[in-house]
């Protein structure tokens, strides 16, 4: 016998003394258990979390699992152990829920580890001081909204305005060359984007370095709050273990601040302002912190963000807001004119943007291009009244220039090839930002705004605009010949 009345190698028992919802009290005699240990009920069928240690004898547990069949007098058995999530090679193109379980209807990964889901971000003494920008590969975003390495940026837009296409294009982007791994955590997901997901990544070609978890929108509260937290930690083992850079994307982020809302109010705590958990800033602290650039590799993050009702004063975008290093807006109105990607430069913003950072010439750049295309809204009001003919030589400059660097911003991706039938292109950021100051140059005056729409290098546009030449050419002597061969 041990001194807590236990024997060795002997299962801690606990019995269910009440249940409600998704909060079980469980009384224990001889051992209680230390939080966020797991402990199984229903032969393992029903898992739940210790939160709280009420008195020497009972603890409150939030359940992972939905809790129906559950009831008094239940027997439950301590794990001893929190939960787990694995980790390894062998979870490479697999998809996961928030124990762990492979949900691709695979057989479970071989040679895995498991770790603990509850782990402290890396001290400051082993995180790189140094700002470094992650480059996508995507020009508005390297040239306007350069994100950081290690760093964490929000994506903020409705449905049907380009997230998903553009989170797969830098996921393809990420495999194909930074030689890094991708994560993506659904949280709270709809099963049906969590399957066309699935589907997109293995069309595109991505999912052989790429690793999904989901906490789906049936889940119970618990699980949906807990599922961020195992994503990190599979993130964690690819950045300190195999020295890899790790794009995690997040989907959604407030759904994590929700989940922790409604754990908070079952487990009876009094709600702050607008009813948030009163523990929300500590919560989304220990999941944001450990999203960091260490020595040995970085983890950048891409994270979702809904803004309940577009109230930017909600404390849970205020606090969402505080960790993020770059904002990236995406907008309706440019999807609907088919600039793609739809990202609004003129809303979009990154801290990275600073002549300290990216250097005084991209600085110098990205502020006149804002500029040109800031004086262009302007003048949008004055051509839908009286045309562009009313307008001074200048101004119409300013908005030739406007149009033209529009349409170079936009970009064929890799991911869209099957749709599109253009090949994707992958521009450098030296590449990005000659276009970007040829076209401020009216270098590009006499090419139409067609030949620059959909480009990668700037130089493809004179031989866009050549082979447009030629085709309308023989478009033209085509129709002249079949006029001449009906005349009588």
């Amino acid at each position: 016998m041990t001194e807590d009345g236990l024997q060795a190698g002997a299962p801690n028992l606990g019995v269910v003394v009440a249940v409600r919802g998704s909060v079980v009290d469980v009384r224990f005699d001889a051992h209680l258990p230390p939080i966020h240990t797991v402990l199984h009920a229903d032969e393992g069928r029903i898992v739940v979390e210790v939160l709280a240690q009420r008195d020497p004898r009972h603890v409150r547990t939030i359940a992972l699992t939905p809790t129906q069949g559950l009831a008094r007098g239940m027997t439950v058995t301590d794990t001893g152990a929190p939960l787990k999530a694995p980790v390894g090679k062998g979870i490479l193109s697999r998809m996961f829920d928030v124990f762990g379980n492979a949900i691709d209807r695979l057989p479970a990964p071989p040679d895995i580890q498991w770790r603990s889901v509850h782990r402290a971000p890396p001290p400051l003494a082993r995180r790189s001081t140094q700002s470094e920008v992650f480059e996508t590969g995507i020009k508005v975003i390297d040239v306007l909204v350069p994100l950081e390495r290690g760093g964490k940026a929000g994506l903020f837009g409705g449905a049907g305005v380009g997230k998903t296409v553009l989170l797969t294009e830098m996921i393809h982007n990420m495999v194909g060359h930074h030689e890094g791994v991708s994560i993506f955590c659904g949280i709270g997901e709809r099963c049906r984007e969590g399957e066309e997901l699935y589907r997109d990544m293995k069309g595109a070609g991505v999912l052989p370095n790429m690793v999904m978890i989901f906490g789906q929108m049936n889940e119970p509260p618990g699980s949906r709050f807990r599922v961020g937290h195992a994503a990190l930690t599979m993130a964690e083992y690819f950045r300190d273990d195999e020295h890899r850079d790790v794009l995690l994307l997040i989907d959604n982020i407030f759904r994590f601040i929700q989940a922790g809302s409604e754990v908070s109010g079952l487990m009876g705590q009094m709600p702050s302002r607008l009813g948030y958990q009163p523990t929300m800033g500590t919560e989304l602290s220990g999941l944001e912190e450990r999203i960091a650039n260490t020595d040995t590799g970085a983890i950048t993050s891409i994270q979702a963000v809904y803004v309940p009702a577009d109230d930017f004063t909600d404390p849970a975008a205020v606090h969402t807001f505080s960790h993020l290093s770059a904002s990236i807006v995406l907008s309706r109105k440019r999807a609907s004119e088919g600039l793609y990607p739809a990202i609004d430069p003129l809303q979009s913003s990154s801290r990275m943007a600073t002549p300290g950072i990216v250097g005084e010439r991209h600085y110098a750049l990205a502020q006149e291009i804002r500029h040109t295309l800031a004086q262009y809204t302007q003048l949008k009001d004055i051509i839908a009244m009286l045309g562009l003919e009313q307008l001074s030589q200048e101004d119409r400059n300013v908005v030739g220039r406007a149009r033209r660097l529009e349409r170079f911003l936009t970009q064929p991706f890799f991911t869209t090839e099957q749709f599109t039938g253009m090949q994707g292109k992958l521009v450098s950021l030296e590449d990005a930002l000659d276009g970007c100051e040829r076209i401020l140059r009216d270098e590009f005056k006499d090419v139409s705004e067609s030949a620059l729409y959909m480009i990668g290098k700037i130089d493809e546009a004179r031989a866009k605009q050549t082979e447009t030449e030629t085709e309308t050419e023989t478009e033209t002597e085509t129709e002249t010949e079949t006029a001449d061969s009906h005349e009588p």
